[in-house]
């Protein structure tokens, strides 16, 4: 049985205020022998969380053994598009929100455990997590927060002491997460799917107060919301694609509607650059391929467009008329945002008609030589990158309208190209290593991608694609 210690952390919780159908209340199940893998103390600190209380009590407090006094642990409702079949009911099938903290920047910030046992919606599931998919979530979360670009994070990370069965007997573990709040275009399905209209305007209400207080005054609110989530949404997947990151399942329950990256599974980073690059084992088709990710998030803000328009007319021919409007929006403000993090890539500081052009042509080059998309990018800070030569004079001549000094335009540029990216093959050794005991080279890991824009010396190797013999080639999903 969970146990309760003498520790608050401050919860101030909100989503647990609405009615009962929106979660369910239980406790994480214990496990049998929690130990530590990692502790974010940065994190805890900017959570406003008094780490030196903490501590000596972390590893029961995040396996879920021992709960905080102040928590009140639920499991959220959500349906969701898996892969494009429509699936009514799916929920926290092994997550707890412990509840919500007020950071000291101010910002309400969930915390929840992940891979903390059953709940009502486990659907025959086994409510936890093998330590593989909790190592890469923890990675992979942390270095997209030194990227700069929104993403859930990891506060802890422990072992349970129990064995889970996958297609293998694998150790067990526990990752507790931080987010601005995980409702999901799922979390407006679960509603919609039961023409439960009360609910969802309880729903975007909540959403609204909670992560765009301004539209409360809008005249049209919850259209407004659905511009709001539009353009978050555009501006996270050229982030994404700036940096050859490959999502692999987005699936509706998995699109945060706060435009944070939220449930890192089986994804990956392109080595040598490929549009059609796929690397998800569940993603047969490639929906969710490189290139695809601009075009699914537009058919998930669809689906999320579909919920509110109850809310957004009585009348449905005028509430669709409206959403079309807004999601017309969708293709312009993407093209825009890829450009807005494509172009200082480039060194370039202000904006000309040909841009696109001159990135397409770059991207087709890398493409046909088979370049590496981070070191290509990383090479053009020092105009190095004799692949792609023919590329090159035109990319010259756009640099000499722009004025900036080759010093200046070197060093803005190393700001935003990185030097190390969690590339699948260390990540894919991290967790060999420490299934087999060795939480070194997770660590080393952890301290490559801490300022992944700084070359340094020692950390060289971690910028080389890997070997022939290294390269991954399929990742996979935790459940």
């Amino acid at each position: 049985m969970t146990s309760a210690i003498d520790i608050k952390l401050g919860f101030d919780n909100s989503f647990a205020s609405l009615p009962d159908r929106f979660y369910a209340r239980l406790a994480p199940t214990p496990v049998r022998e929690p130990r530590l893998i990692a502790f974010n103390r940065a994190l805890a600190a900017d959570l406003g969380l008094d780490v030196a209380a903490i501590e000596p009590h972390a590893a029961a407090l995040f396996s879920g053994n021992t709960l905080a006094a102040d928590a009140a642990p639920l499991a959220q409702a959500y349906a969701g598009h898996q892969f494009g079949h429509f699936v009514p009911q799916l929920g926290d099938g092994r997550a707890h929100l412990l509840g919500e903290v007020i950071d000291r920047a101010g910002r309400r910030r969930d915390i929840q455990l992940k891979g903390s046992g059953q709940t009502p919606f486990s659907r025959r599931g086994d409510g936890r997590a093998a330590l593989g998919p909790v190592l890469r979530e923890y990675i992979v979360g942390e270095a997209m927060h030194a990227f700069g670009i929104p993403t859930t994070r990891a506060l802890a990370a422990v072992l349970s002491g129990e064995a889970v069965f996958r297609d293998e007997i694998l150790p067990g573990a526990i990752l507790t997460r931080v987010a601005a709040s995980h409702i999901r275009v799922g979390t407006f399905q679960y509603y919609a799917a039961r023409r439960d209209v009360d609910g969802a305007r309880l729903l975007a209400d909540h959403v609204i107060a909670r992560h765009y207080p301004d539209l409360a005054k809008a005249d049209q609110p919850y259209l407004a919301l659905l511009d709001a989530v539009a353009a978050r949404q555009a501006a996270l997947i050229a982030a994404w694609m700036s940096i050859g990151f490959i999502h692999g399942v987005m699936n509706t329950d998995n699109m945060a509607v706060s435009g944070e990256t939220i449930d890192y599974g089986p994804c990956a980073f392109m080595d040598a650059f490929d549009p059609n690059k796929v690397f998800s084992s569940i993603d047969q088709n490639g929906r969710y391929a490189f290139s695809n990710q601009p075009t699914i998030a537009g058919w998930n803000l669809t689906r999320f467009a579909e919920t509110l328009l109850p809310l957004i007319d009585a009348d449905s021919k005028q509430a669709v008329a409206a959403a079309t409007e807004v999601m017309k929006r969708f293709t312009p403000q993407f093209d825009q945002a890829w450009l807005t993090r494509m172009r200082p890539k480039l060194g370039l500081t202000t904006a000309e008609d040909g841009d696109a052009e001159l990135i397409g042509e770059l991207l087709d080059a890398m493409h046909a030589s088979h370049a590496d998309f981070t070191l290509t990018f990383r090479h053009l800070c020092e105009d190095a990158s004799y692949a792609l030569e023919g590329w090159m004079a035109k990319w010259r001549a756009r640099l000499a309208r722009e004025g900036a000094t080759p010093a200046t335009r070197a060093e803005a540029m190393r700001r935003v190209n990185p030097a190390y990216i969690p590339r699948n093959h260390r990540i894919e050794q991290a967790i060999a290593a420490a299934v087999a005991g060795d939480f070194g080279p997770f660590d080393m890991l952890m301290r490559v991608l801490a300022a992944p824009f700084d070359a340094r010396a020692e950390f060289a190797a971690y910028a080389e694609p890997p070997q022939p013999k290294e390269i991954v080639t399929r990742t996979f999903c935790g459940t």
